[in-house]
């Protein structure tokens, strides 16, 4: 048979092919796989090839075992680890962590500063230190304001004290499809109930969140997460937020301008807030609309209503919707406590059945856009509990949820710049989230 060309092998090495090789058996083809599986890069050997058997030999030591022995020493510590759950009492929490100390739980129980031990979050994680028959020698809990707590023993006295420490921010990403609900879809991605808020606060000149909602409408959020030793004390501010709304994308980039103001704009530097909040209360529900022709309850009559009711419990603060002079804050007639705002030019607010006043709210005082400026109540010519809101122009009563909205201010065209670069950032964990959707997507139930 003709001698075939030796093939070139890794790393240029060259091995003589003796004859055309046989197919391979299993057994050969098992061999091979446990080589590619191994990760080791493996050279076959032709068939018939024999190697010389290394010889072996077995040795056994036999090595002797120490000594137990059992060592009772009352001056070791040691340090357990937990989380609050729910249900937990500080009693319940310290006896799962071995604490058996009567003494440090009337200190923990009397003392001003470990007040913060009796209002507890499931989740938070708490490390105590004490000795071997279960006395309290240090306890370590951050605060959900983010101060940390710590008690120490000295001798035989406990002392507690409370610190504010260095806050870590991080940025925290969830997307949600609307079900039922914005508060039903957020929940179930994640959301904390506060970024909610700012959700439906920086889109609320763009979506009235009680009547615009549809279902499958989405929402992409990157909000701000606060740490303290690598424990969330709390949400920040939204840094970027994305909503789809019957078919319209609306995008807010937070810009936080040299003099500490936090304003939210759109990718073009247009403003997200308009002159006006669409809605006086942050969620609610319209029971009776803005009409030319409504029958009274109270006066059993058919006549104009020119305005909006929101159905809220007694007590819900009401916002003023933009920035404004108090021009009247008492009592008038069938409205009850109400209260009159003149905004900028021709447009005016009023505020109705209110059940009390903010304390800042008095004739001639300034205002600003989701200012508190009292509470639902049931004056005047009320039914029950809820807000009559009226928006002017002119003095002529418009439909709050229809009338075409001023907008805001731009941002400086000398900021444009530095906001385009500073939104990057921001947009590119936005993009991430909205293509992670499908693994992220919320249901309200």
């Amino acid at each position: 048979m003709k001698a075939i060309k030796p093939p070139i092998l890794a790393h240029g090495m060259r091995a003589a092919v003796r004859r055309i090789a046989p197919a391979p058996t299993p057994g050969q083809w098992v061999a091979m796989a446990l080589c590619g599986l191994s990760g080791v890069a493996a050279f076959g050997l032709a068939p018939d090839t024999t190697l010389d058997i290394v010889p072996t030999q077995v040795v056994r030591v036999e090595l002797p075992l120490p000594a137990a022995a059992i060592v009772e020493d009352q001056t070791a510590a040691y340090w357990h680890h937990d989380r609050i759950r729910r249900g937990d009492t500080i009693g319940s929490v310290l006896s799962r962590l071995g604490v058996d100390d009567a003494v440090a739980m009337e200190f923990l129980r009397t003392n001003p500063s470990a007040r913060a031990l009796y209002q507890l979050r499931p989740g938070k994680a708490l490390n105590v230190e004490t000795d071997a028959g279960g006395r309290l020698l240090t306890l370590h809990l951050v605060t959900s304001d983010g101060a940390r707590l710590a008690v120490t023993r000295e001798g035989e006295r406990l002392v507690a004290t409370m610190t504010m420490a260095p806050t870590e921010v991080r940025w925290k990403m969830a997307a949600g499809e609307i079900r039922t609900s914005l508060f039903g879809a957020a929940d179930a991605a994640g959301v904390p109930d506060p970024v909610t808020l700012q959700m439906a606060d920086v889109f609320g000149g763009d979506i009235d969140f009680l009547l615009d909602l549809r279902r499958g409408d989405r929402f992409t959020v990157v909000y701000e997460m606060r740490y303290v030793d690598g424990e969330a004390v709390g949400p920040g501010r939204i840094v970027a937020a994305e909503f789809q709304n019957r078919g319209r994308t609306l995008r807010a980039f937070l810009w936080r301008g040299d003099d500490g103001g936090e304003h939210y704009y759109g990718e073009d530097g247009a403003p997200l807030r308009k002159a006006f909040l669409r809605s006086p209360m942050e969620l609610s529900r319209v029971t009776s609309g803005f009409s030319g022709a409504r029958f009274h309850p109270i006066l059993q009559a058919w006549r104009a209503h020119k305005g909006v009711d929101y159905a809220a419990p007694a007590g819900t603060p009401v916002r003023a919707t933009g920035d404004a002079r108090v021009v009247f804050a008492g009592t008038k007639g069938g409205y009850g406590n109400v209260i009159e705002l003149r905004h900028h030019g021709v447009f005016s607010t009023l505020y109705a059945h209110l059940s009390r006043f903010a304390p800042q709210v008095k004739a001639g005082a300034h205002v600003a856009q989701g200012d508190v400026i009292g509470y639902v109540g049931q004056t005047g010519w009320a039914t029950g509990p809820h807000l009559h809101y009226e928006f002017r122009v002119a003095g002529d009563q418009r439909n709050p949820l229809t009338v075409a909205l001023p907008a805001g201010e731009p941002l400086a065209e000398t900021q444009r710049v530095a906001f385009a670069e500073r939104i990057v950032p921001a947009a590119a964990h936005l993009a991430l989230a909205r293509d992670l959707a499908g693994t992220l997507v919320a249901a309200g139930e």
